[in-house]
Parts: structure tokens; sequence; C-alpha cells
């Protein structure tokens, strides 16, 4: 079977929107890090507000290692309307989205991320599809913004990694028990 597995930047707060406003150095150590994560994905699940940010921007990036995976890989975008542009292996997935997830995580292949799309996150926490999450949390706060864990429901975690980058970021990876 395969893995959901939900990669995202936090500040220390917990805020997950605009991680550009509170990582300012994404460093060797998480660069590595990032590049560990997607190097078991076959596949990802976005938002179409986050697809329609992301088709405007990494097709066009040299930011490395994720804009030749985000551009490579196997895109689905849950969503009931249009995605803006077209953006190569994407594909709409209109309906319910337990589902959908469900019938991937049951099929063969590598693991299914999720980045970004905080909706689309929330909302496969609540529906306990999320098989582990990776975390990269930053030394700052963010104050305000939209939490990764906004109401989120009771969950068991294993911590199953944790390291410190050198700029001060921690590194964790979670198992959540279903």
């Amino acid at each position: 079977m395969r893995k959901v597995v939900l990669y995202h930047l936090l500040s220390l707060d917990g805020v997950a929107e605009s991680p550009d406003e509170f990582i300012r150095d994404f460093d060797p150590v998480m660069r590595e890090n990032l590049g560990r994560v997607i190097g078991s994905q076959d596949a990802v699940v976005l938002g179409r507000r986050t697809y329609d940010e992301w088709a405007g921007f990494w097709p066009a990036s040299d930011i490395e290692p994720f804009a030749s995976f985000i551009n490579s890989v196997r895109k689905y975008v849950l969503t009931s309307t249009t995605p803006q542009q077209p953006w190569a292996n994407a594909t709409v997935v209109d309906g319910a989205v337990d589902e959908f997830v469900a019938k991937l995580k049951n099929g063969s292949g590598g693991d299914i991320g999720l980045h970004g799309s905080i909706a689309v996150a929330h909302y496969l926490l609540r529906t306990r599809l999320i098989d582990e999450l990776r975390l990269v949390i930053a030394p700052a706060l963010a104050g305000s913004g939209r939490k990764l864990f906004e109401n989120p429901s009771a969950y068991r975690l294993e911590l199953t990694r944790s390291l410190t980058s050198p700029t001060g970021s921690l590194l964790v990876d979670f198992h959540v028990h279903h």
C-alpha cells in the first residue's frame, strides 16, 4: 500500500501560509531533506489554488531539487473548477476526494506527496488519509496566517526522524497512527 506523505514548511507558531515570509535561508541540509522526501514520491495531490500558483511559477524555475520533481511528477488536482493554465502531467480530479485518495493509496507505486495545499491538508488530516508528516519548522514566529493544524482531530504520532539544520530549522518526520 502506498503512503500519503505531507511535507510542509511551518513557522514555530504553526503557520503554514506564505513560508517565504518566515524561512529566509533554505540551507543545504534542508535541500537534502527535501530531496529525500521527494525521492520516494511518484505522484502529488494539489488543491486548485496551489496548482494555479505553482503552474505559473515552477515550469520556468531552476530552484532544485523541487523544480525538476514537481514539473515531471504526476499531479492530481483536487478541484471542482478548471485550473487556469495547463501543466505537464496534471489531471483534474472532480468528485469525492477521500475516495480518490484512498484508491490512489491502494494502487501500486511510490509515495503520494502533499505539498502546499493547506485546505487539502486539513481535509486529508480530518479523514485520516495522511500516513506521514515531514515538517520543516523554522526558528521564527509568523504571528498570523493559516495554520496547518487548525481544528485538528486527535492523532497519535510517532517521531521517526529529527535533526536541526545549520540555520536552526527543525526537520522532523512523524508516522501517523490511525
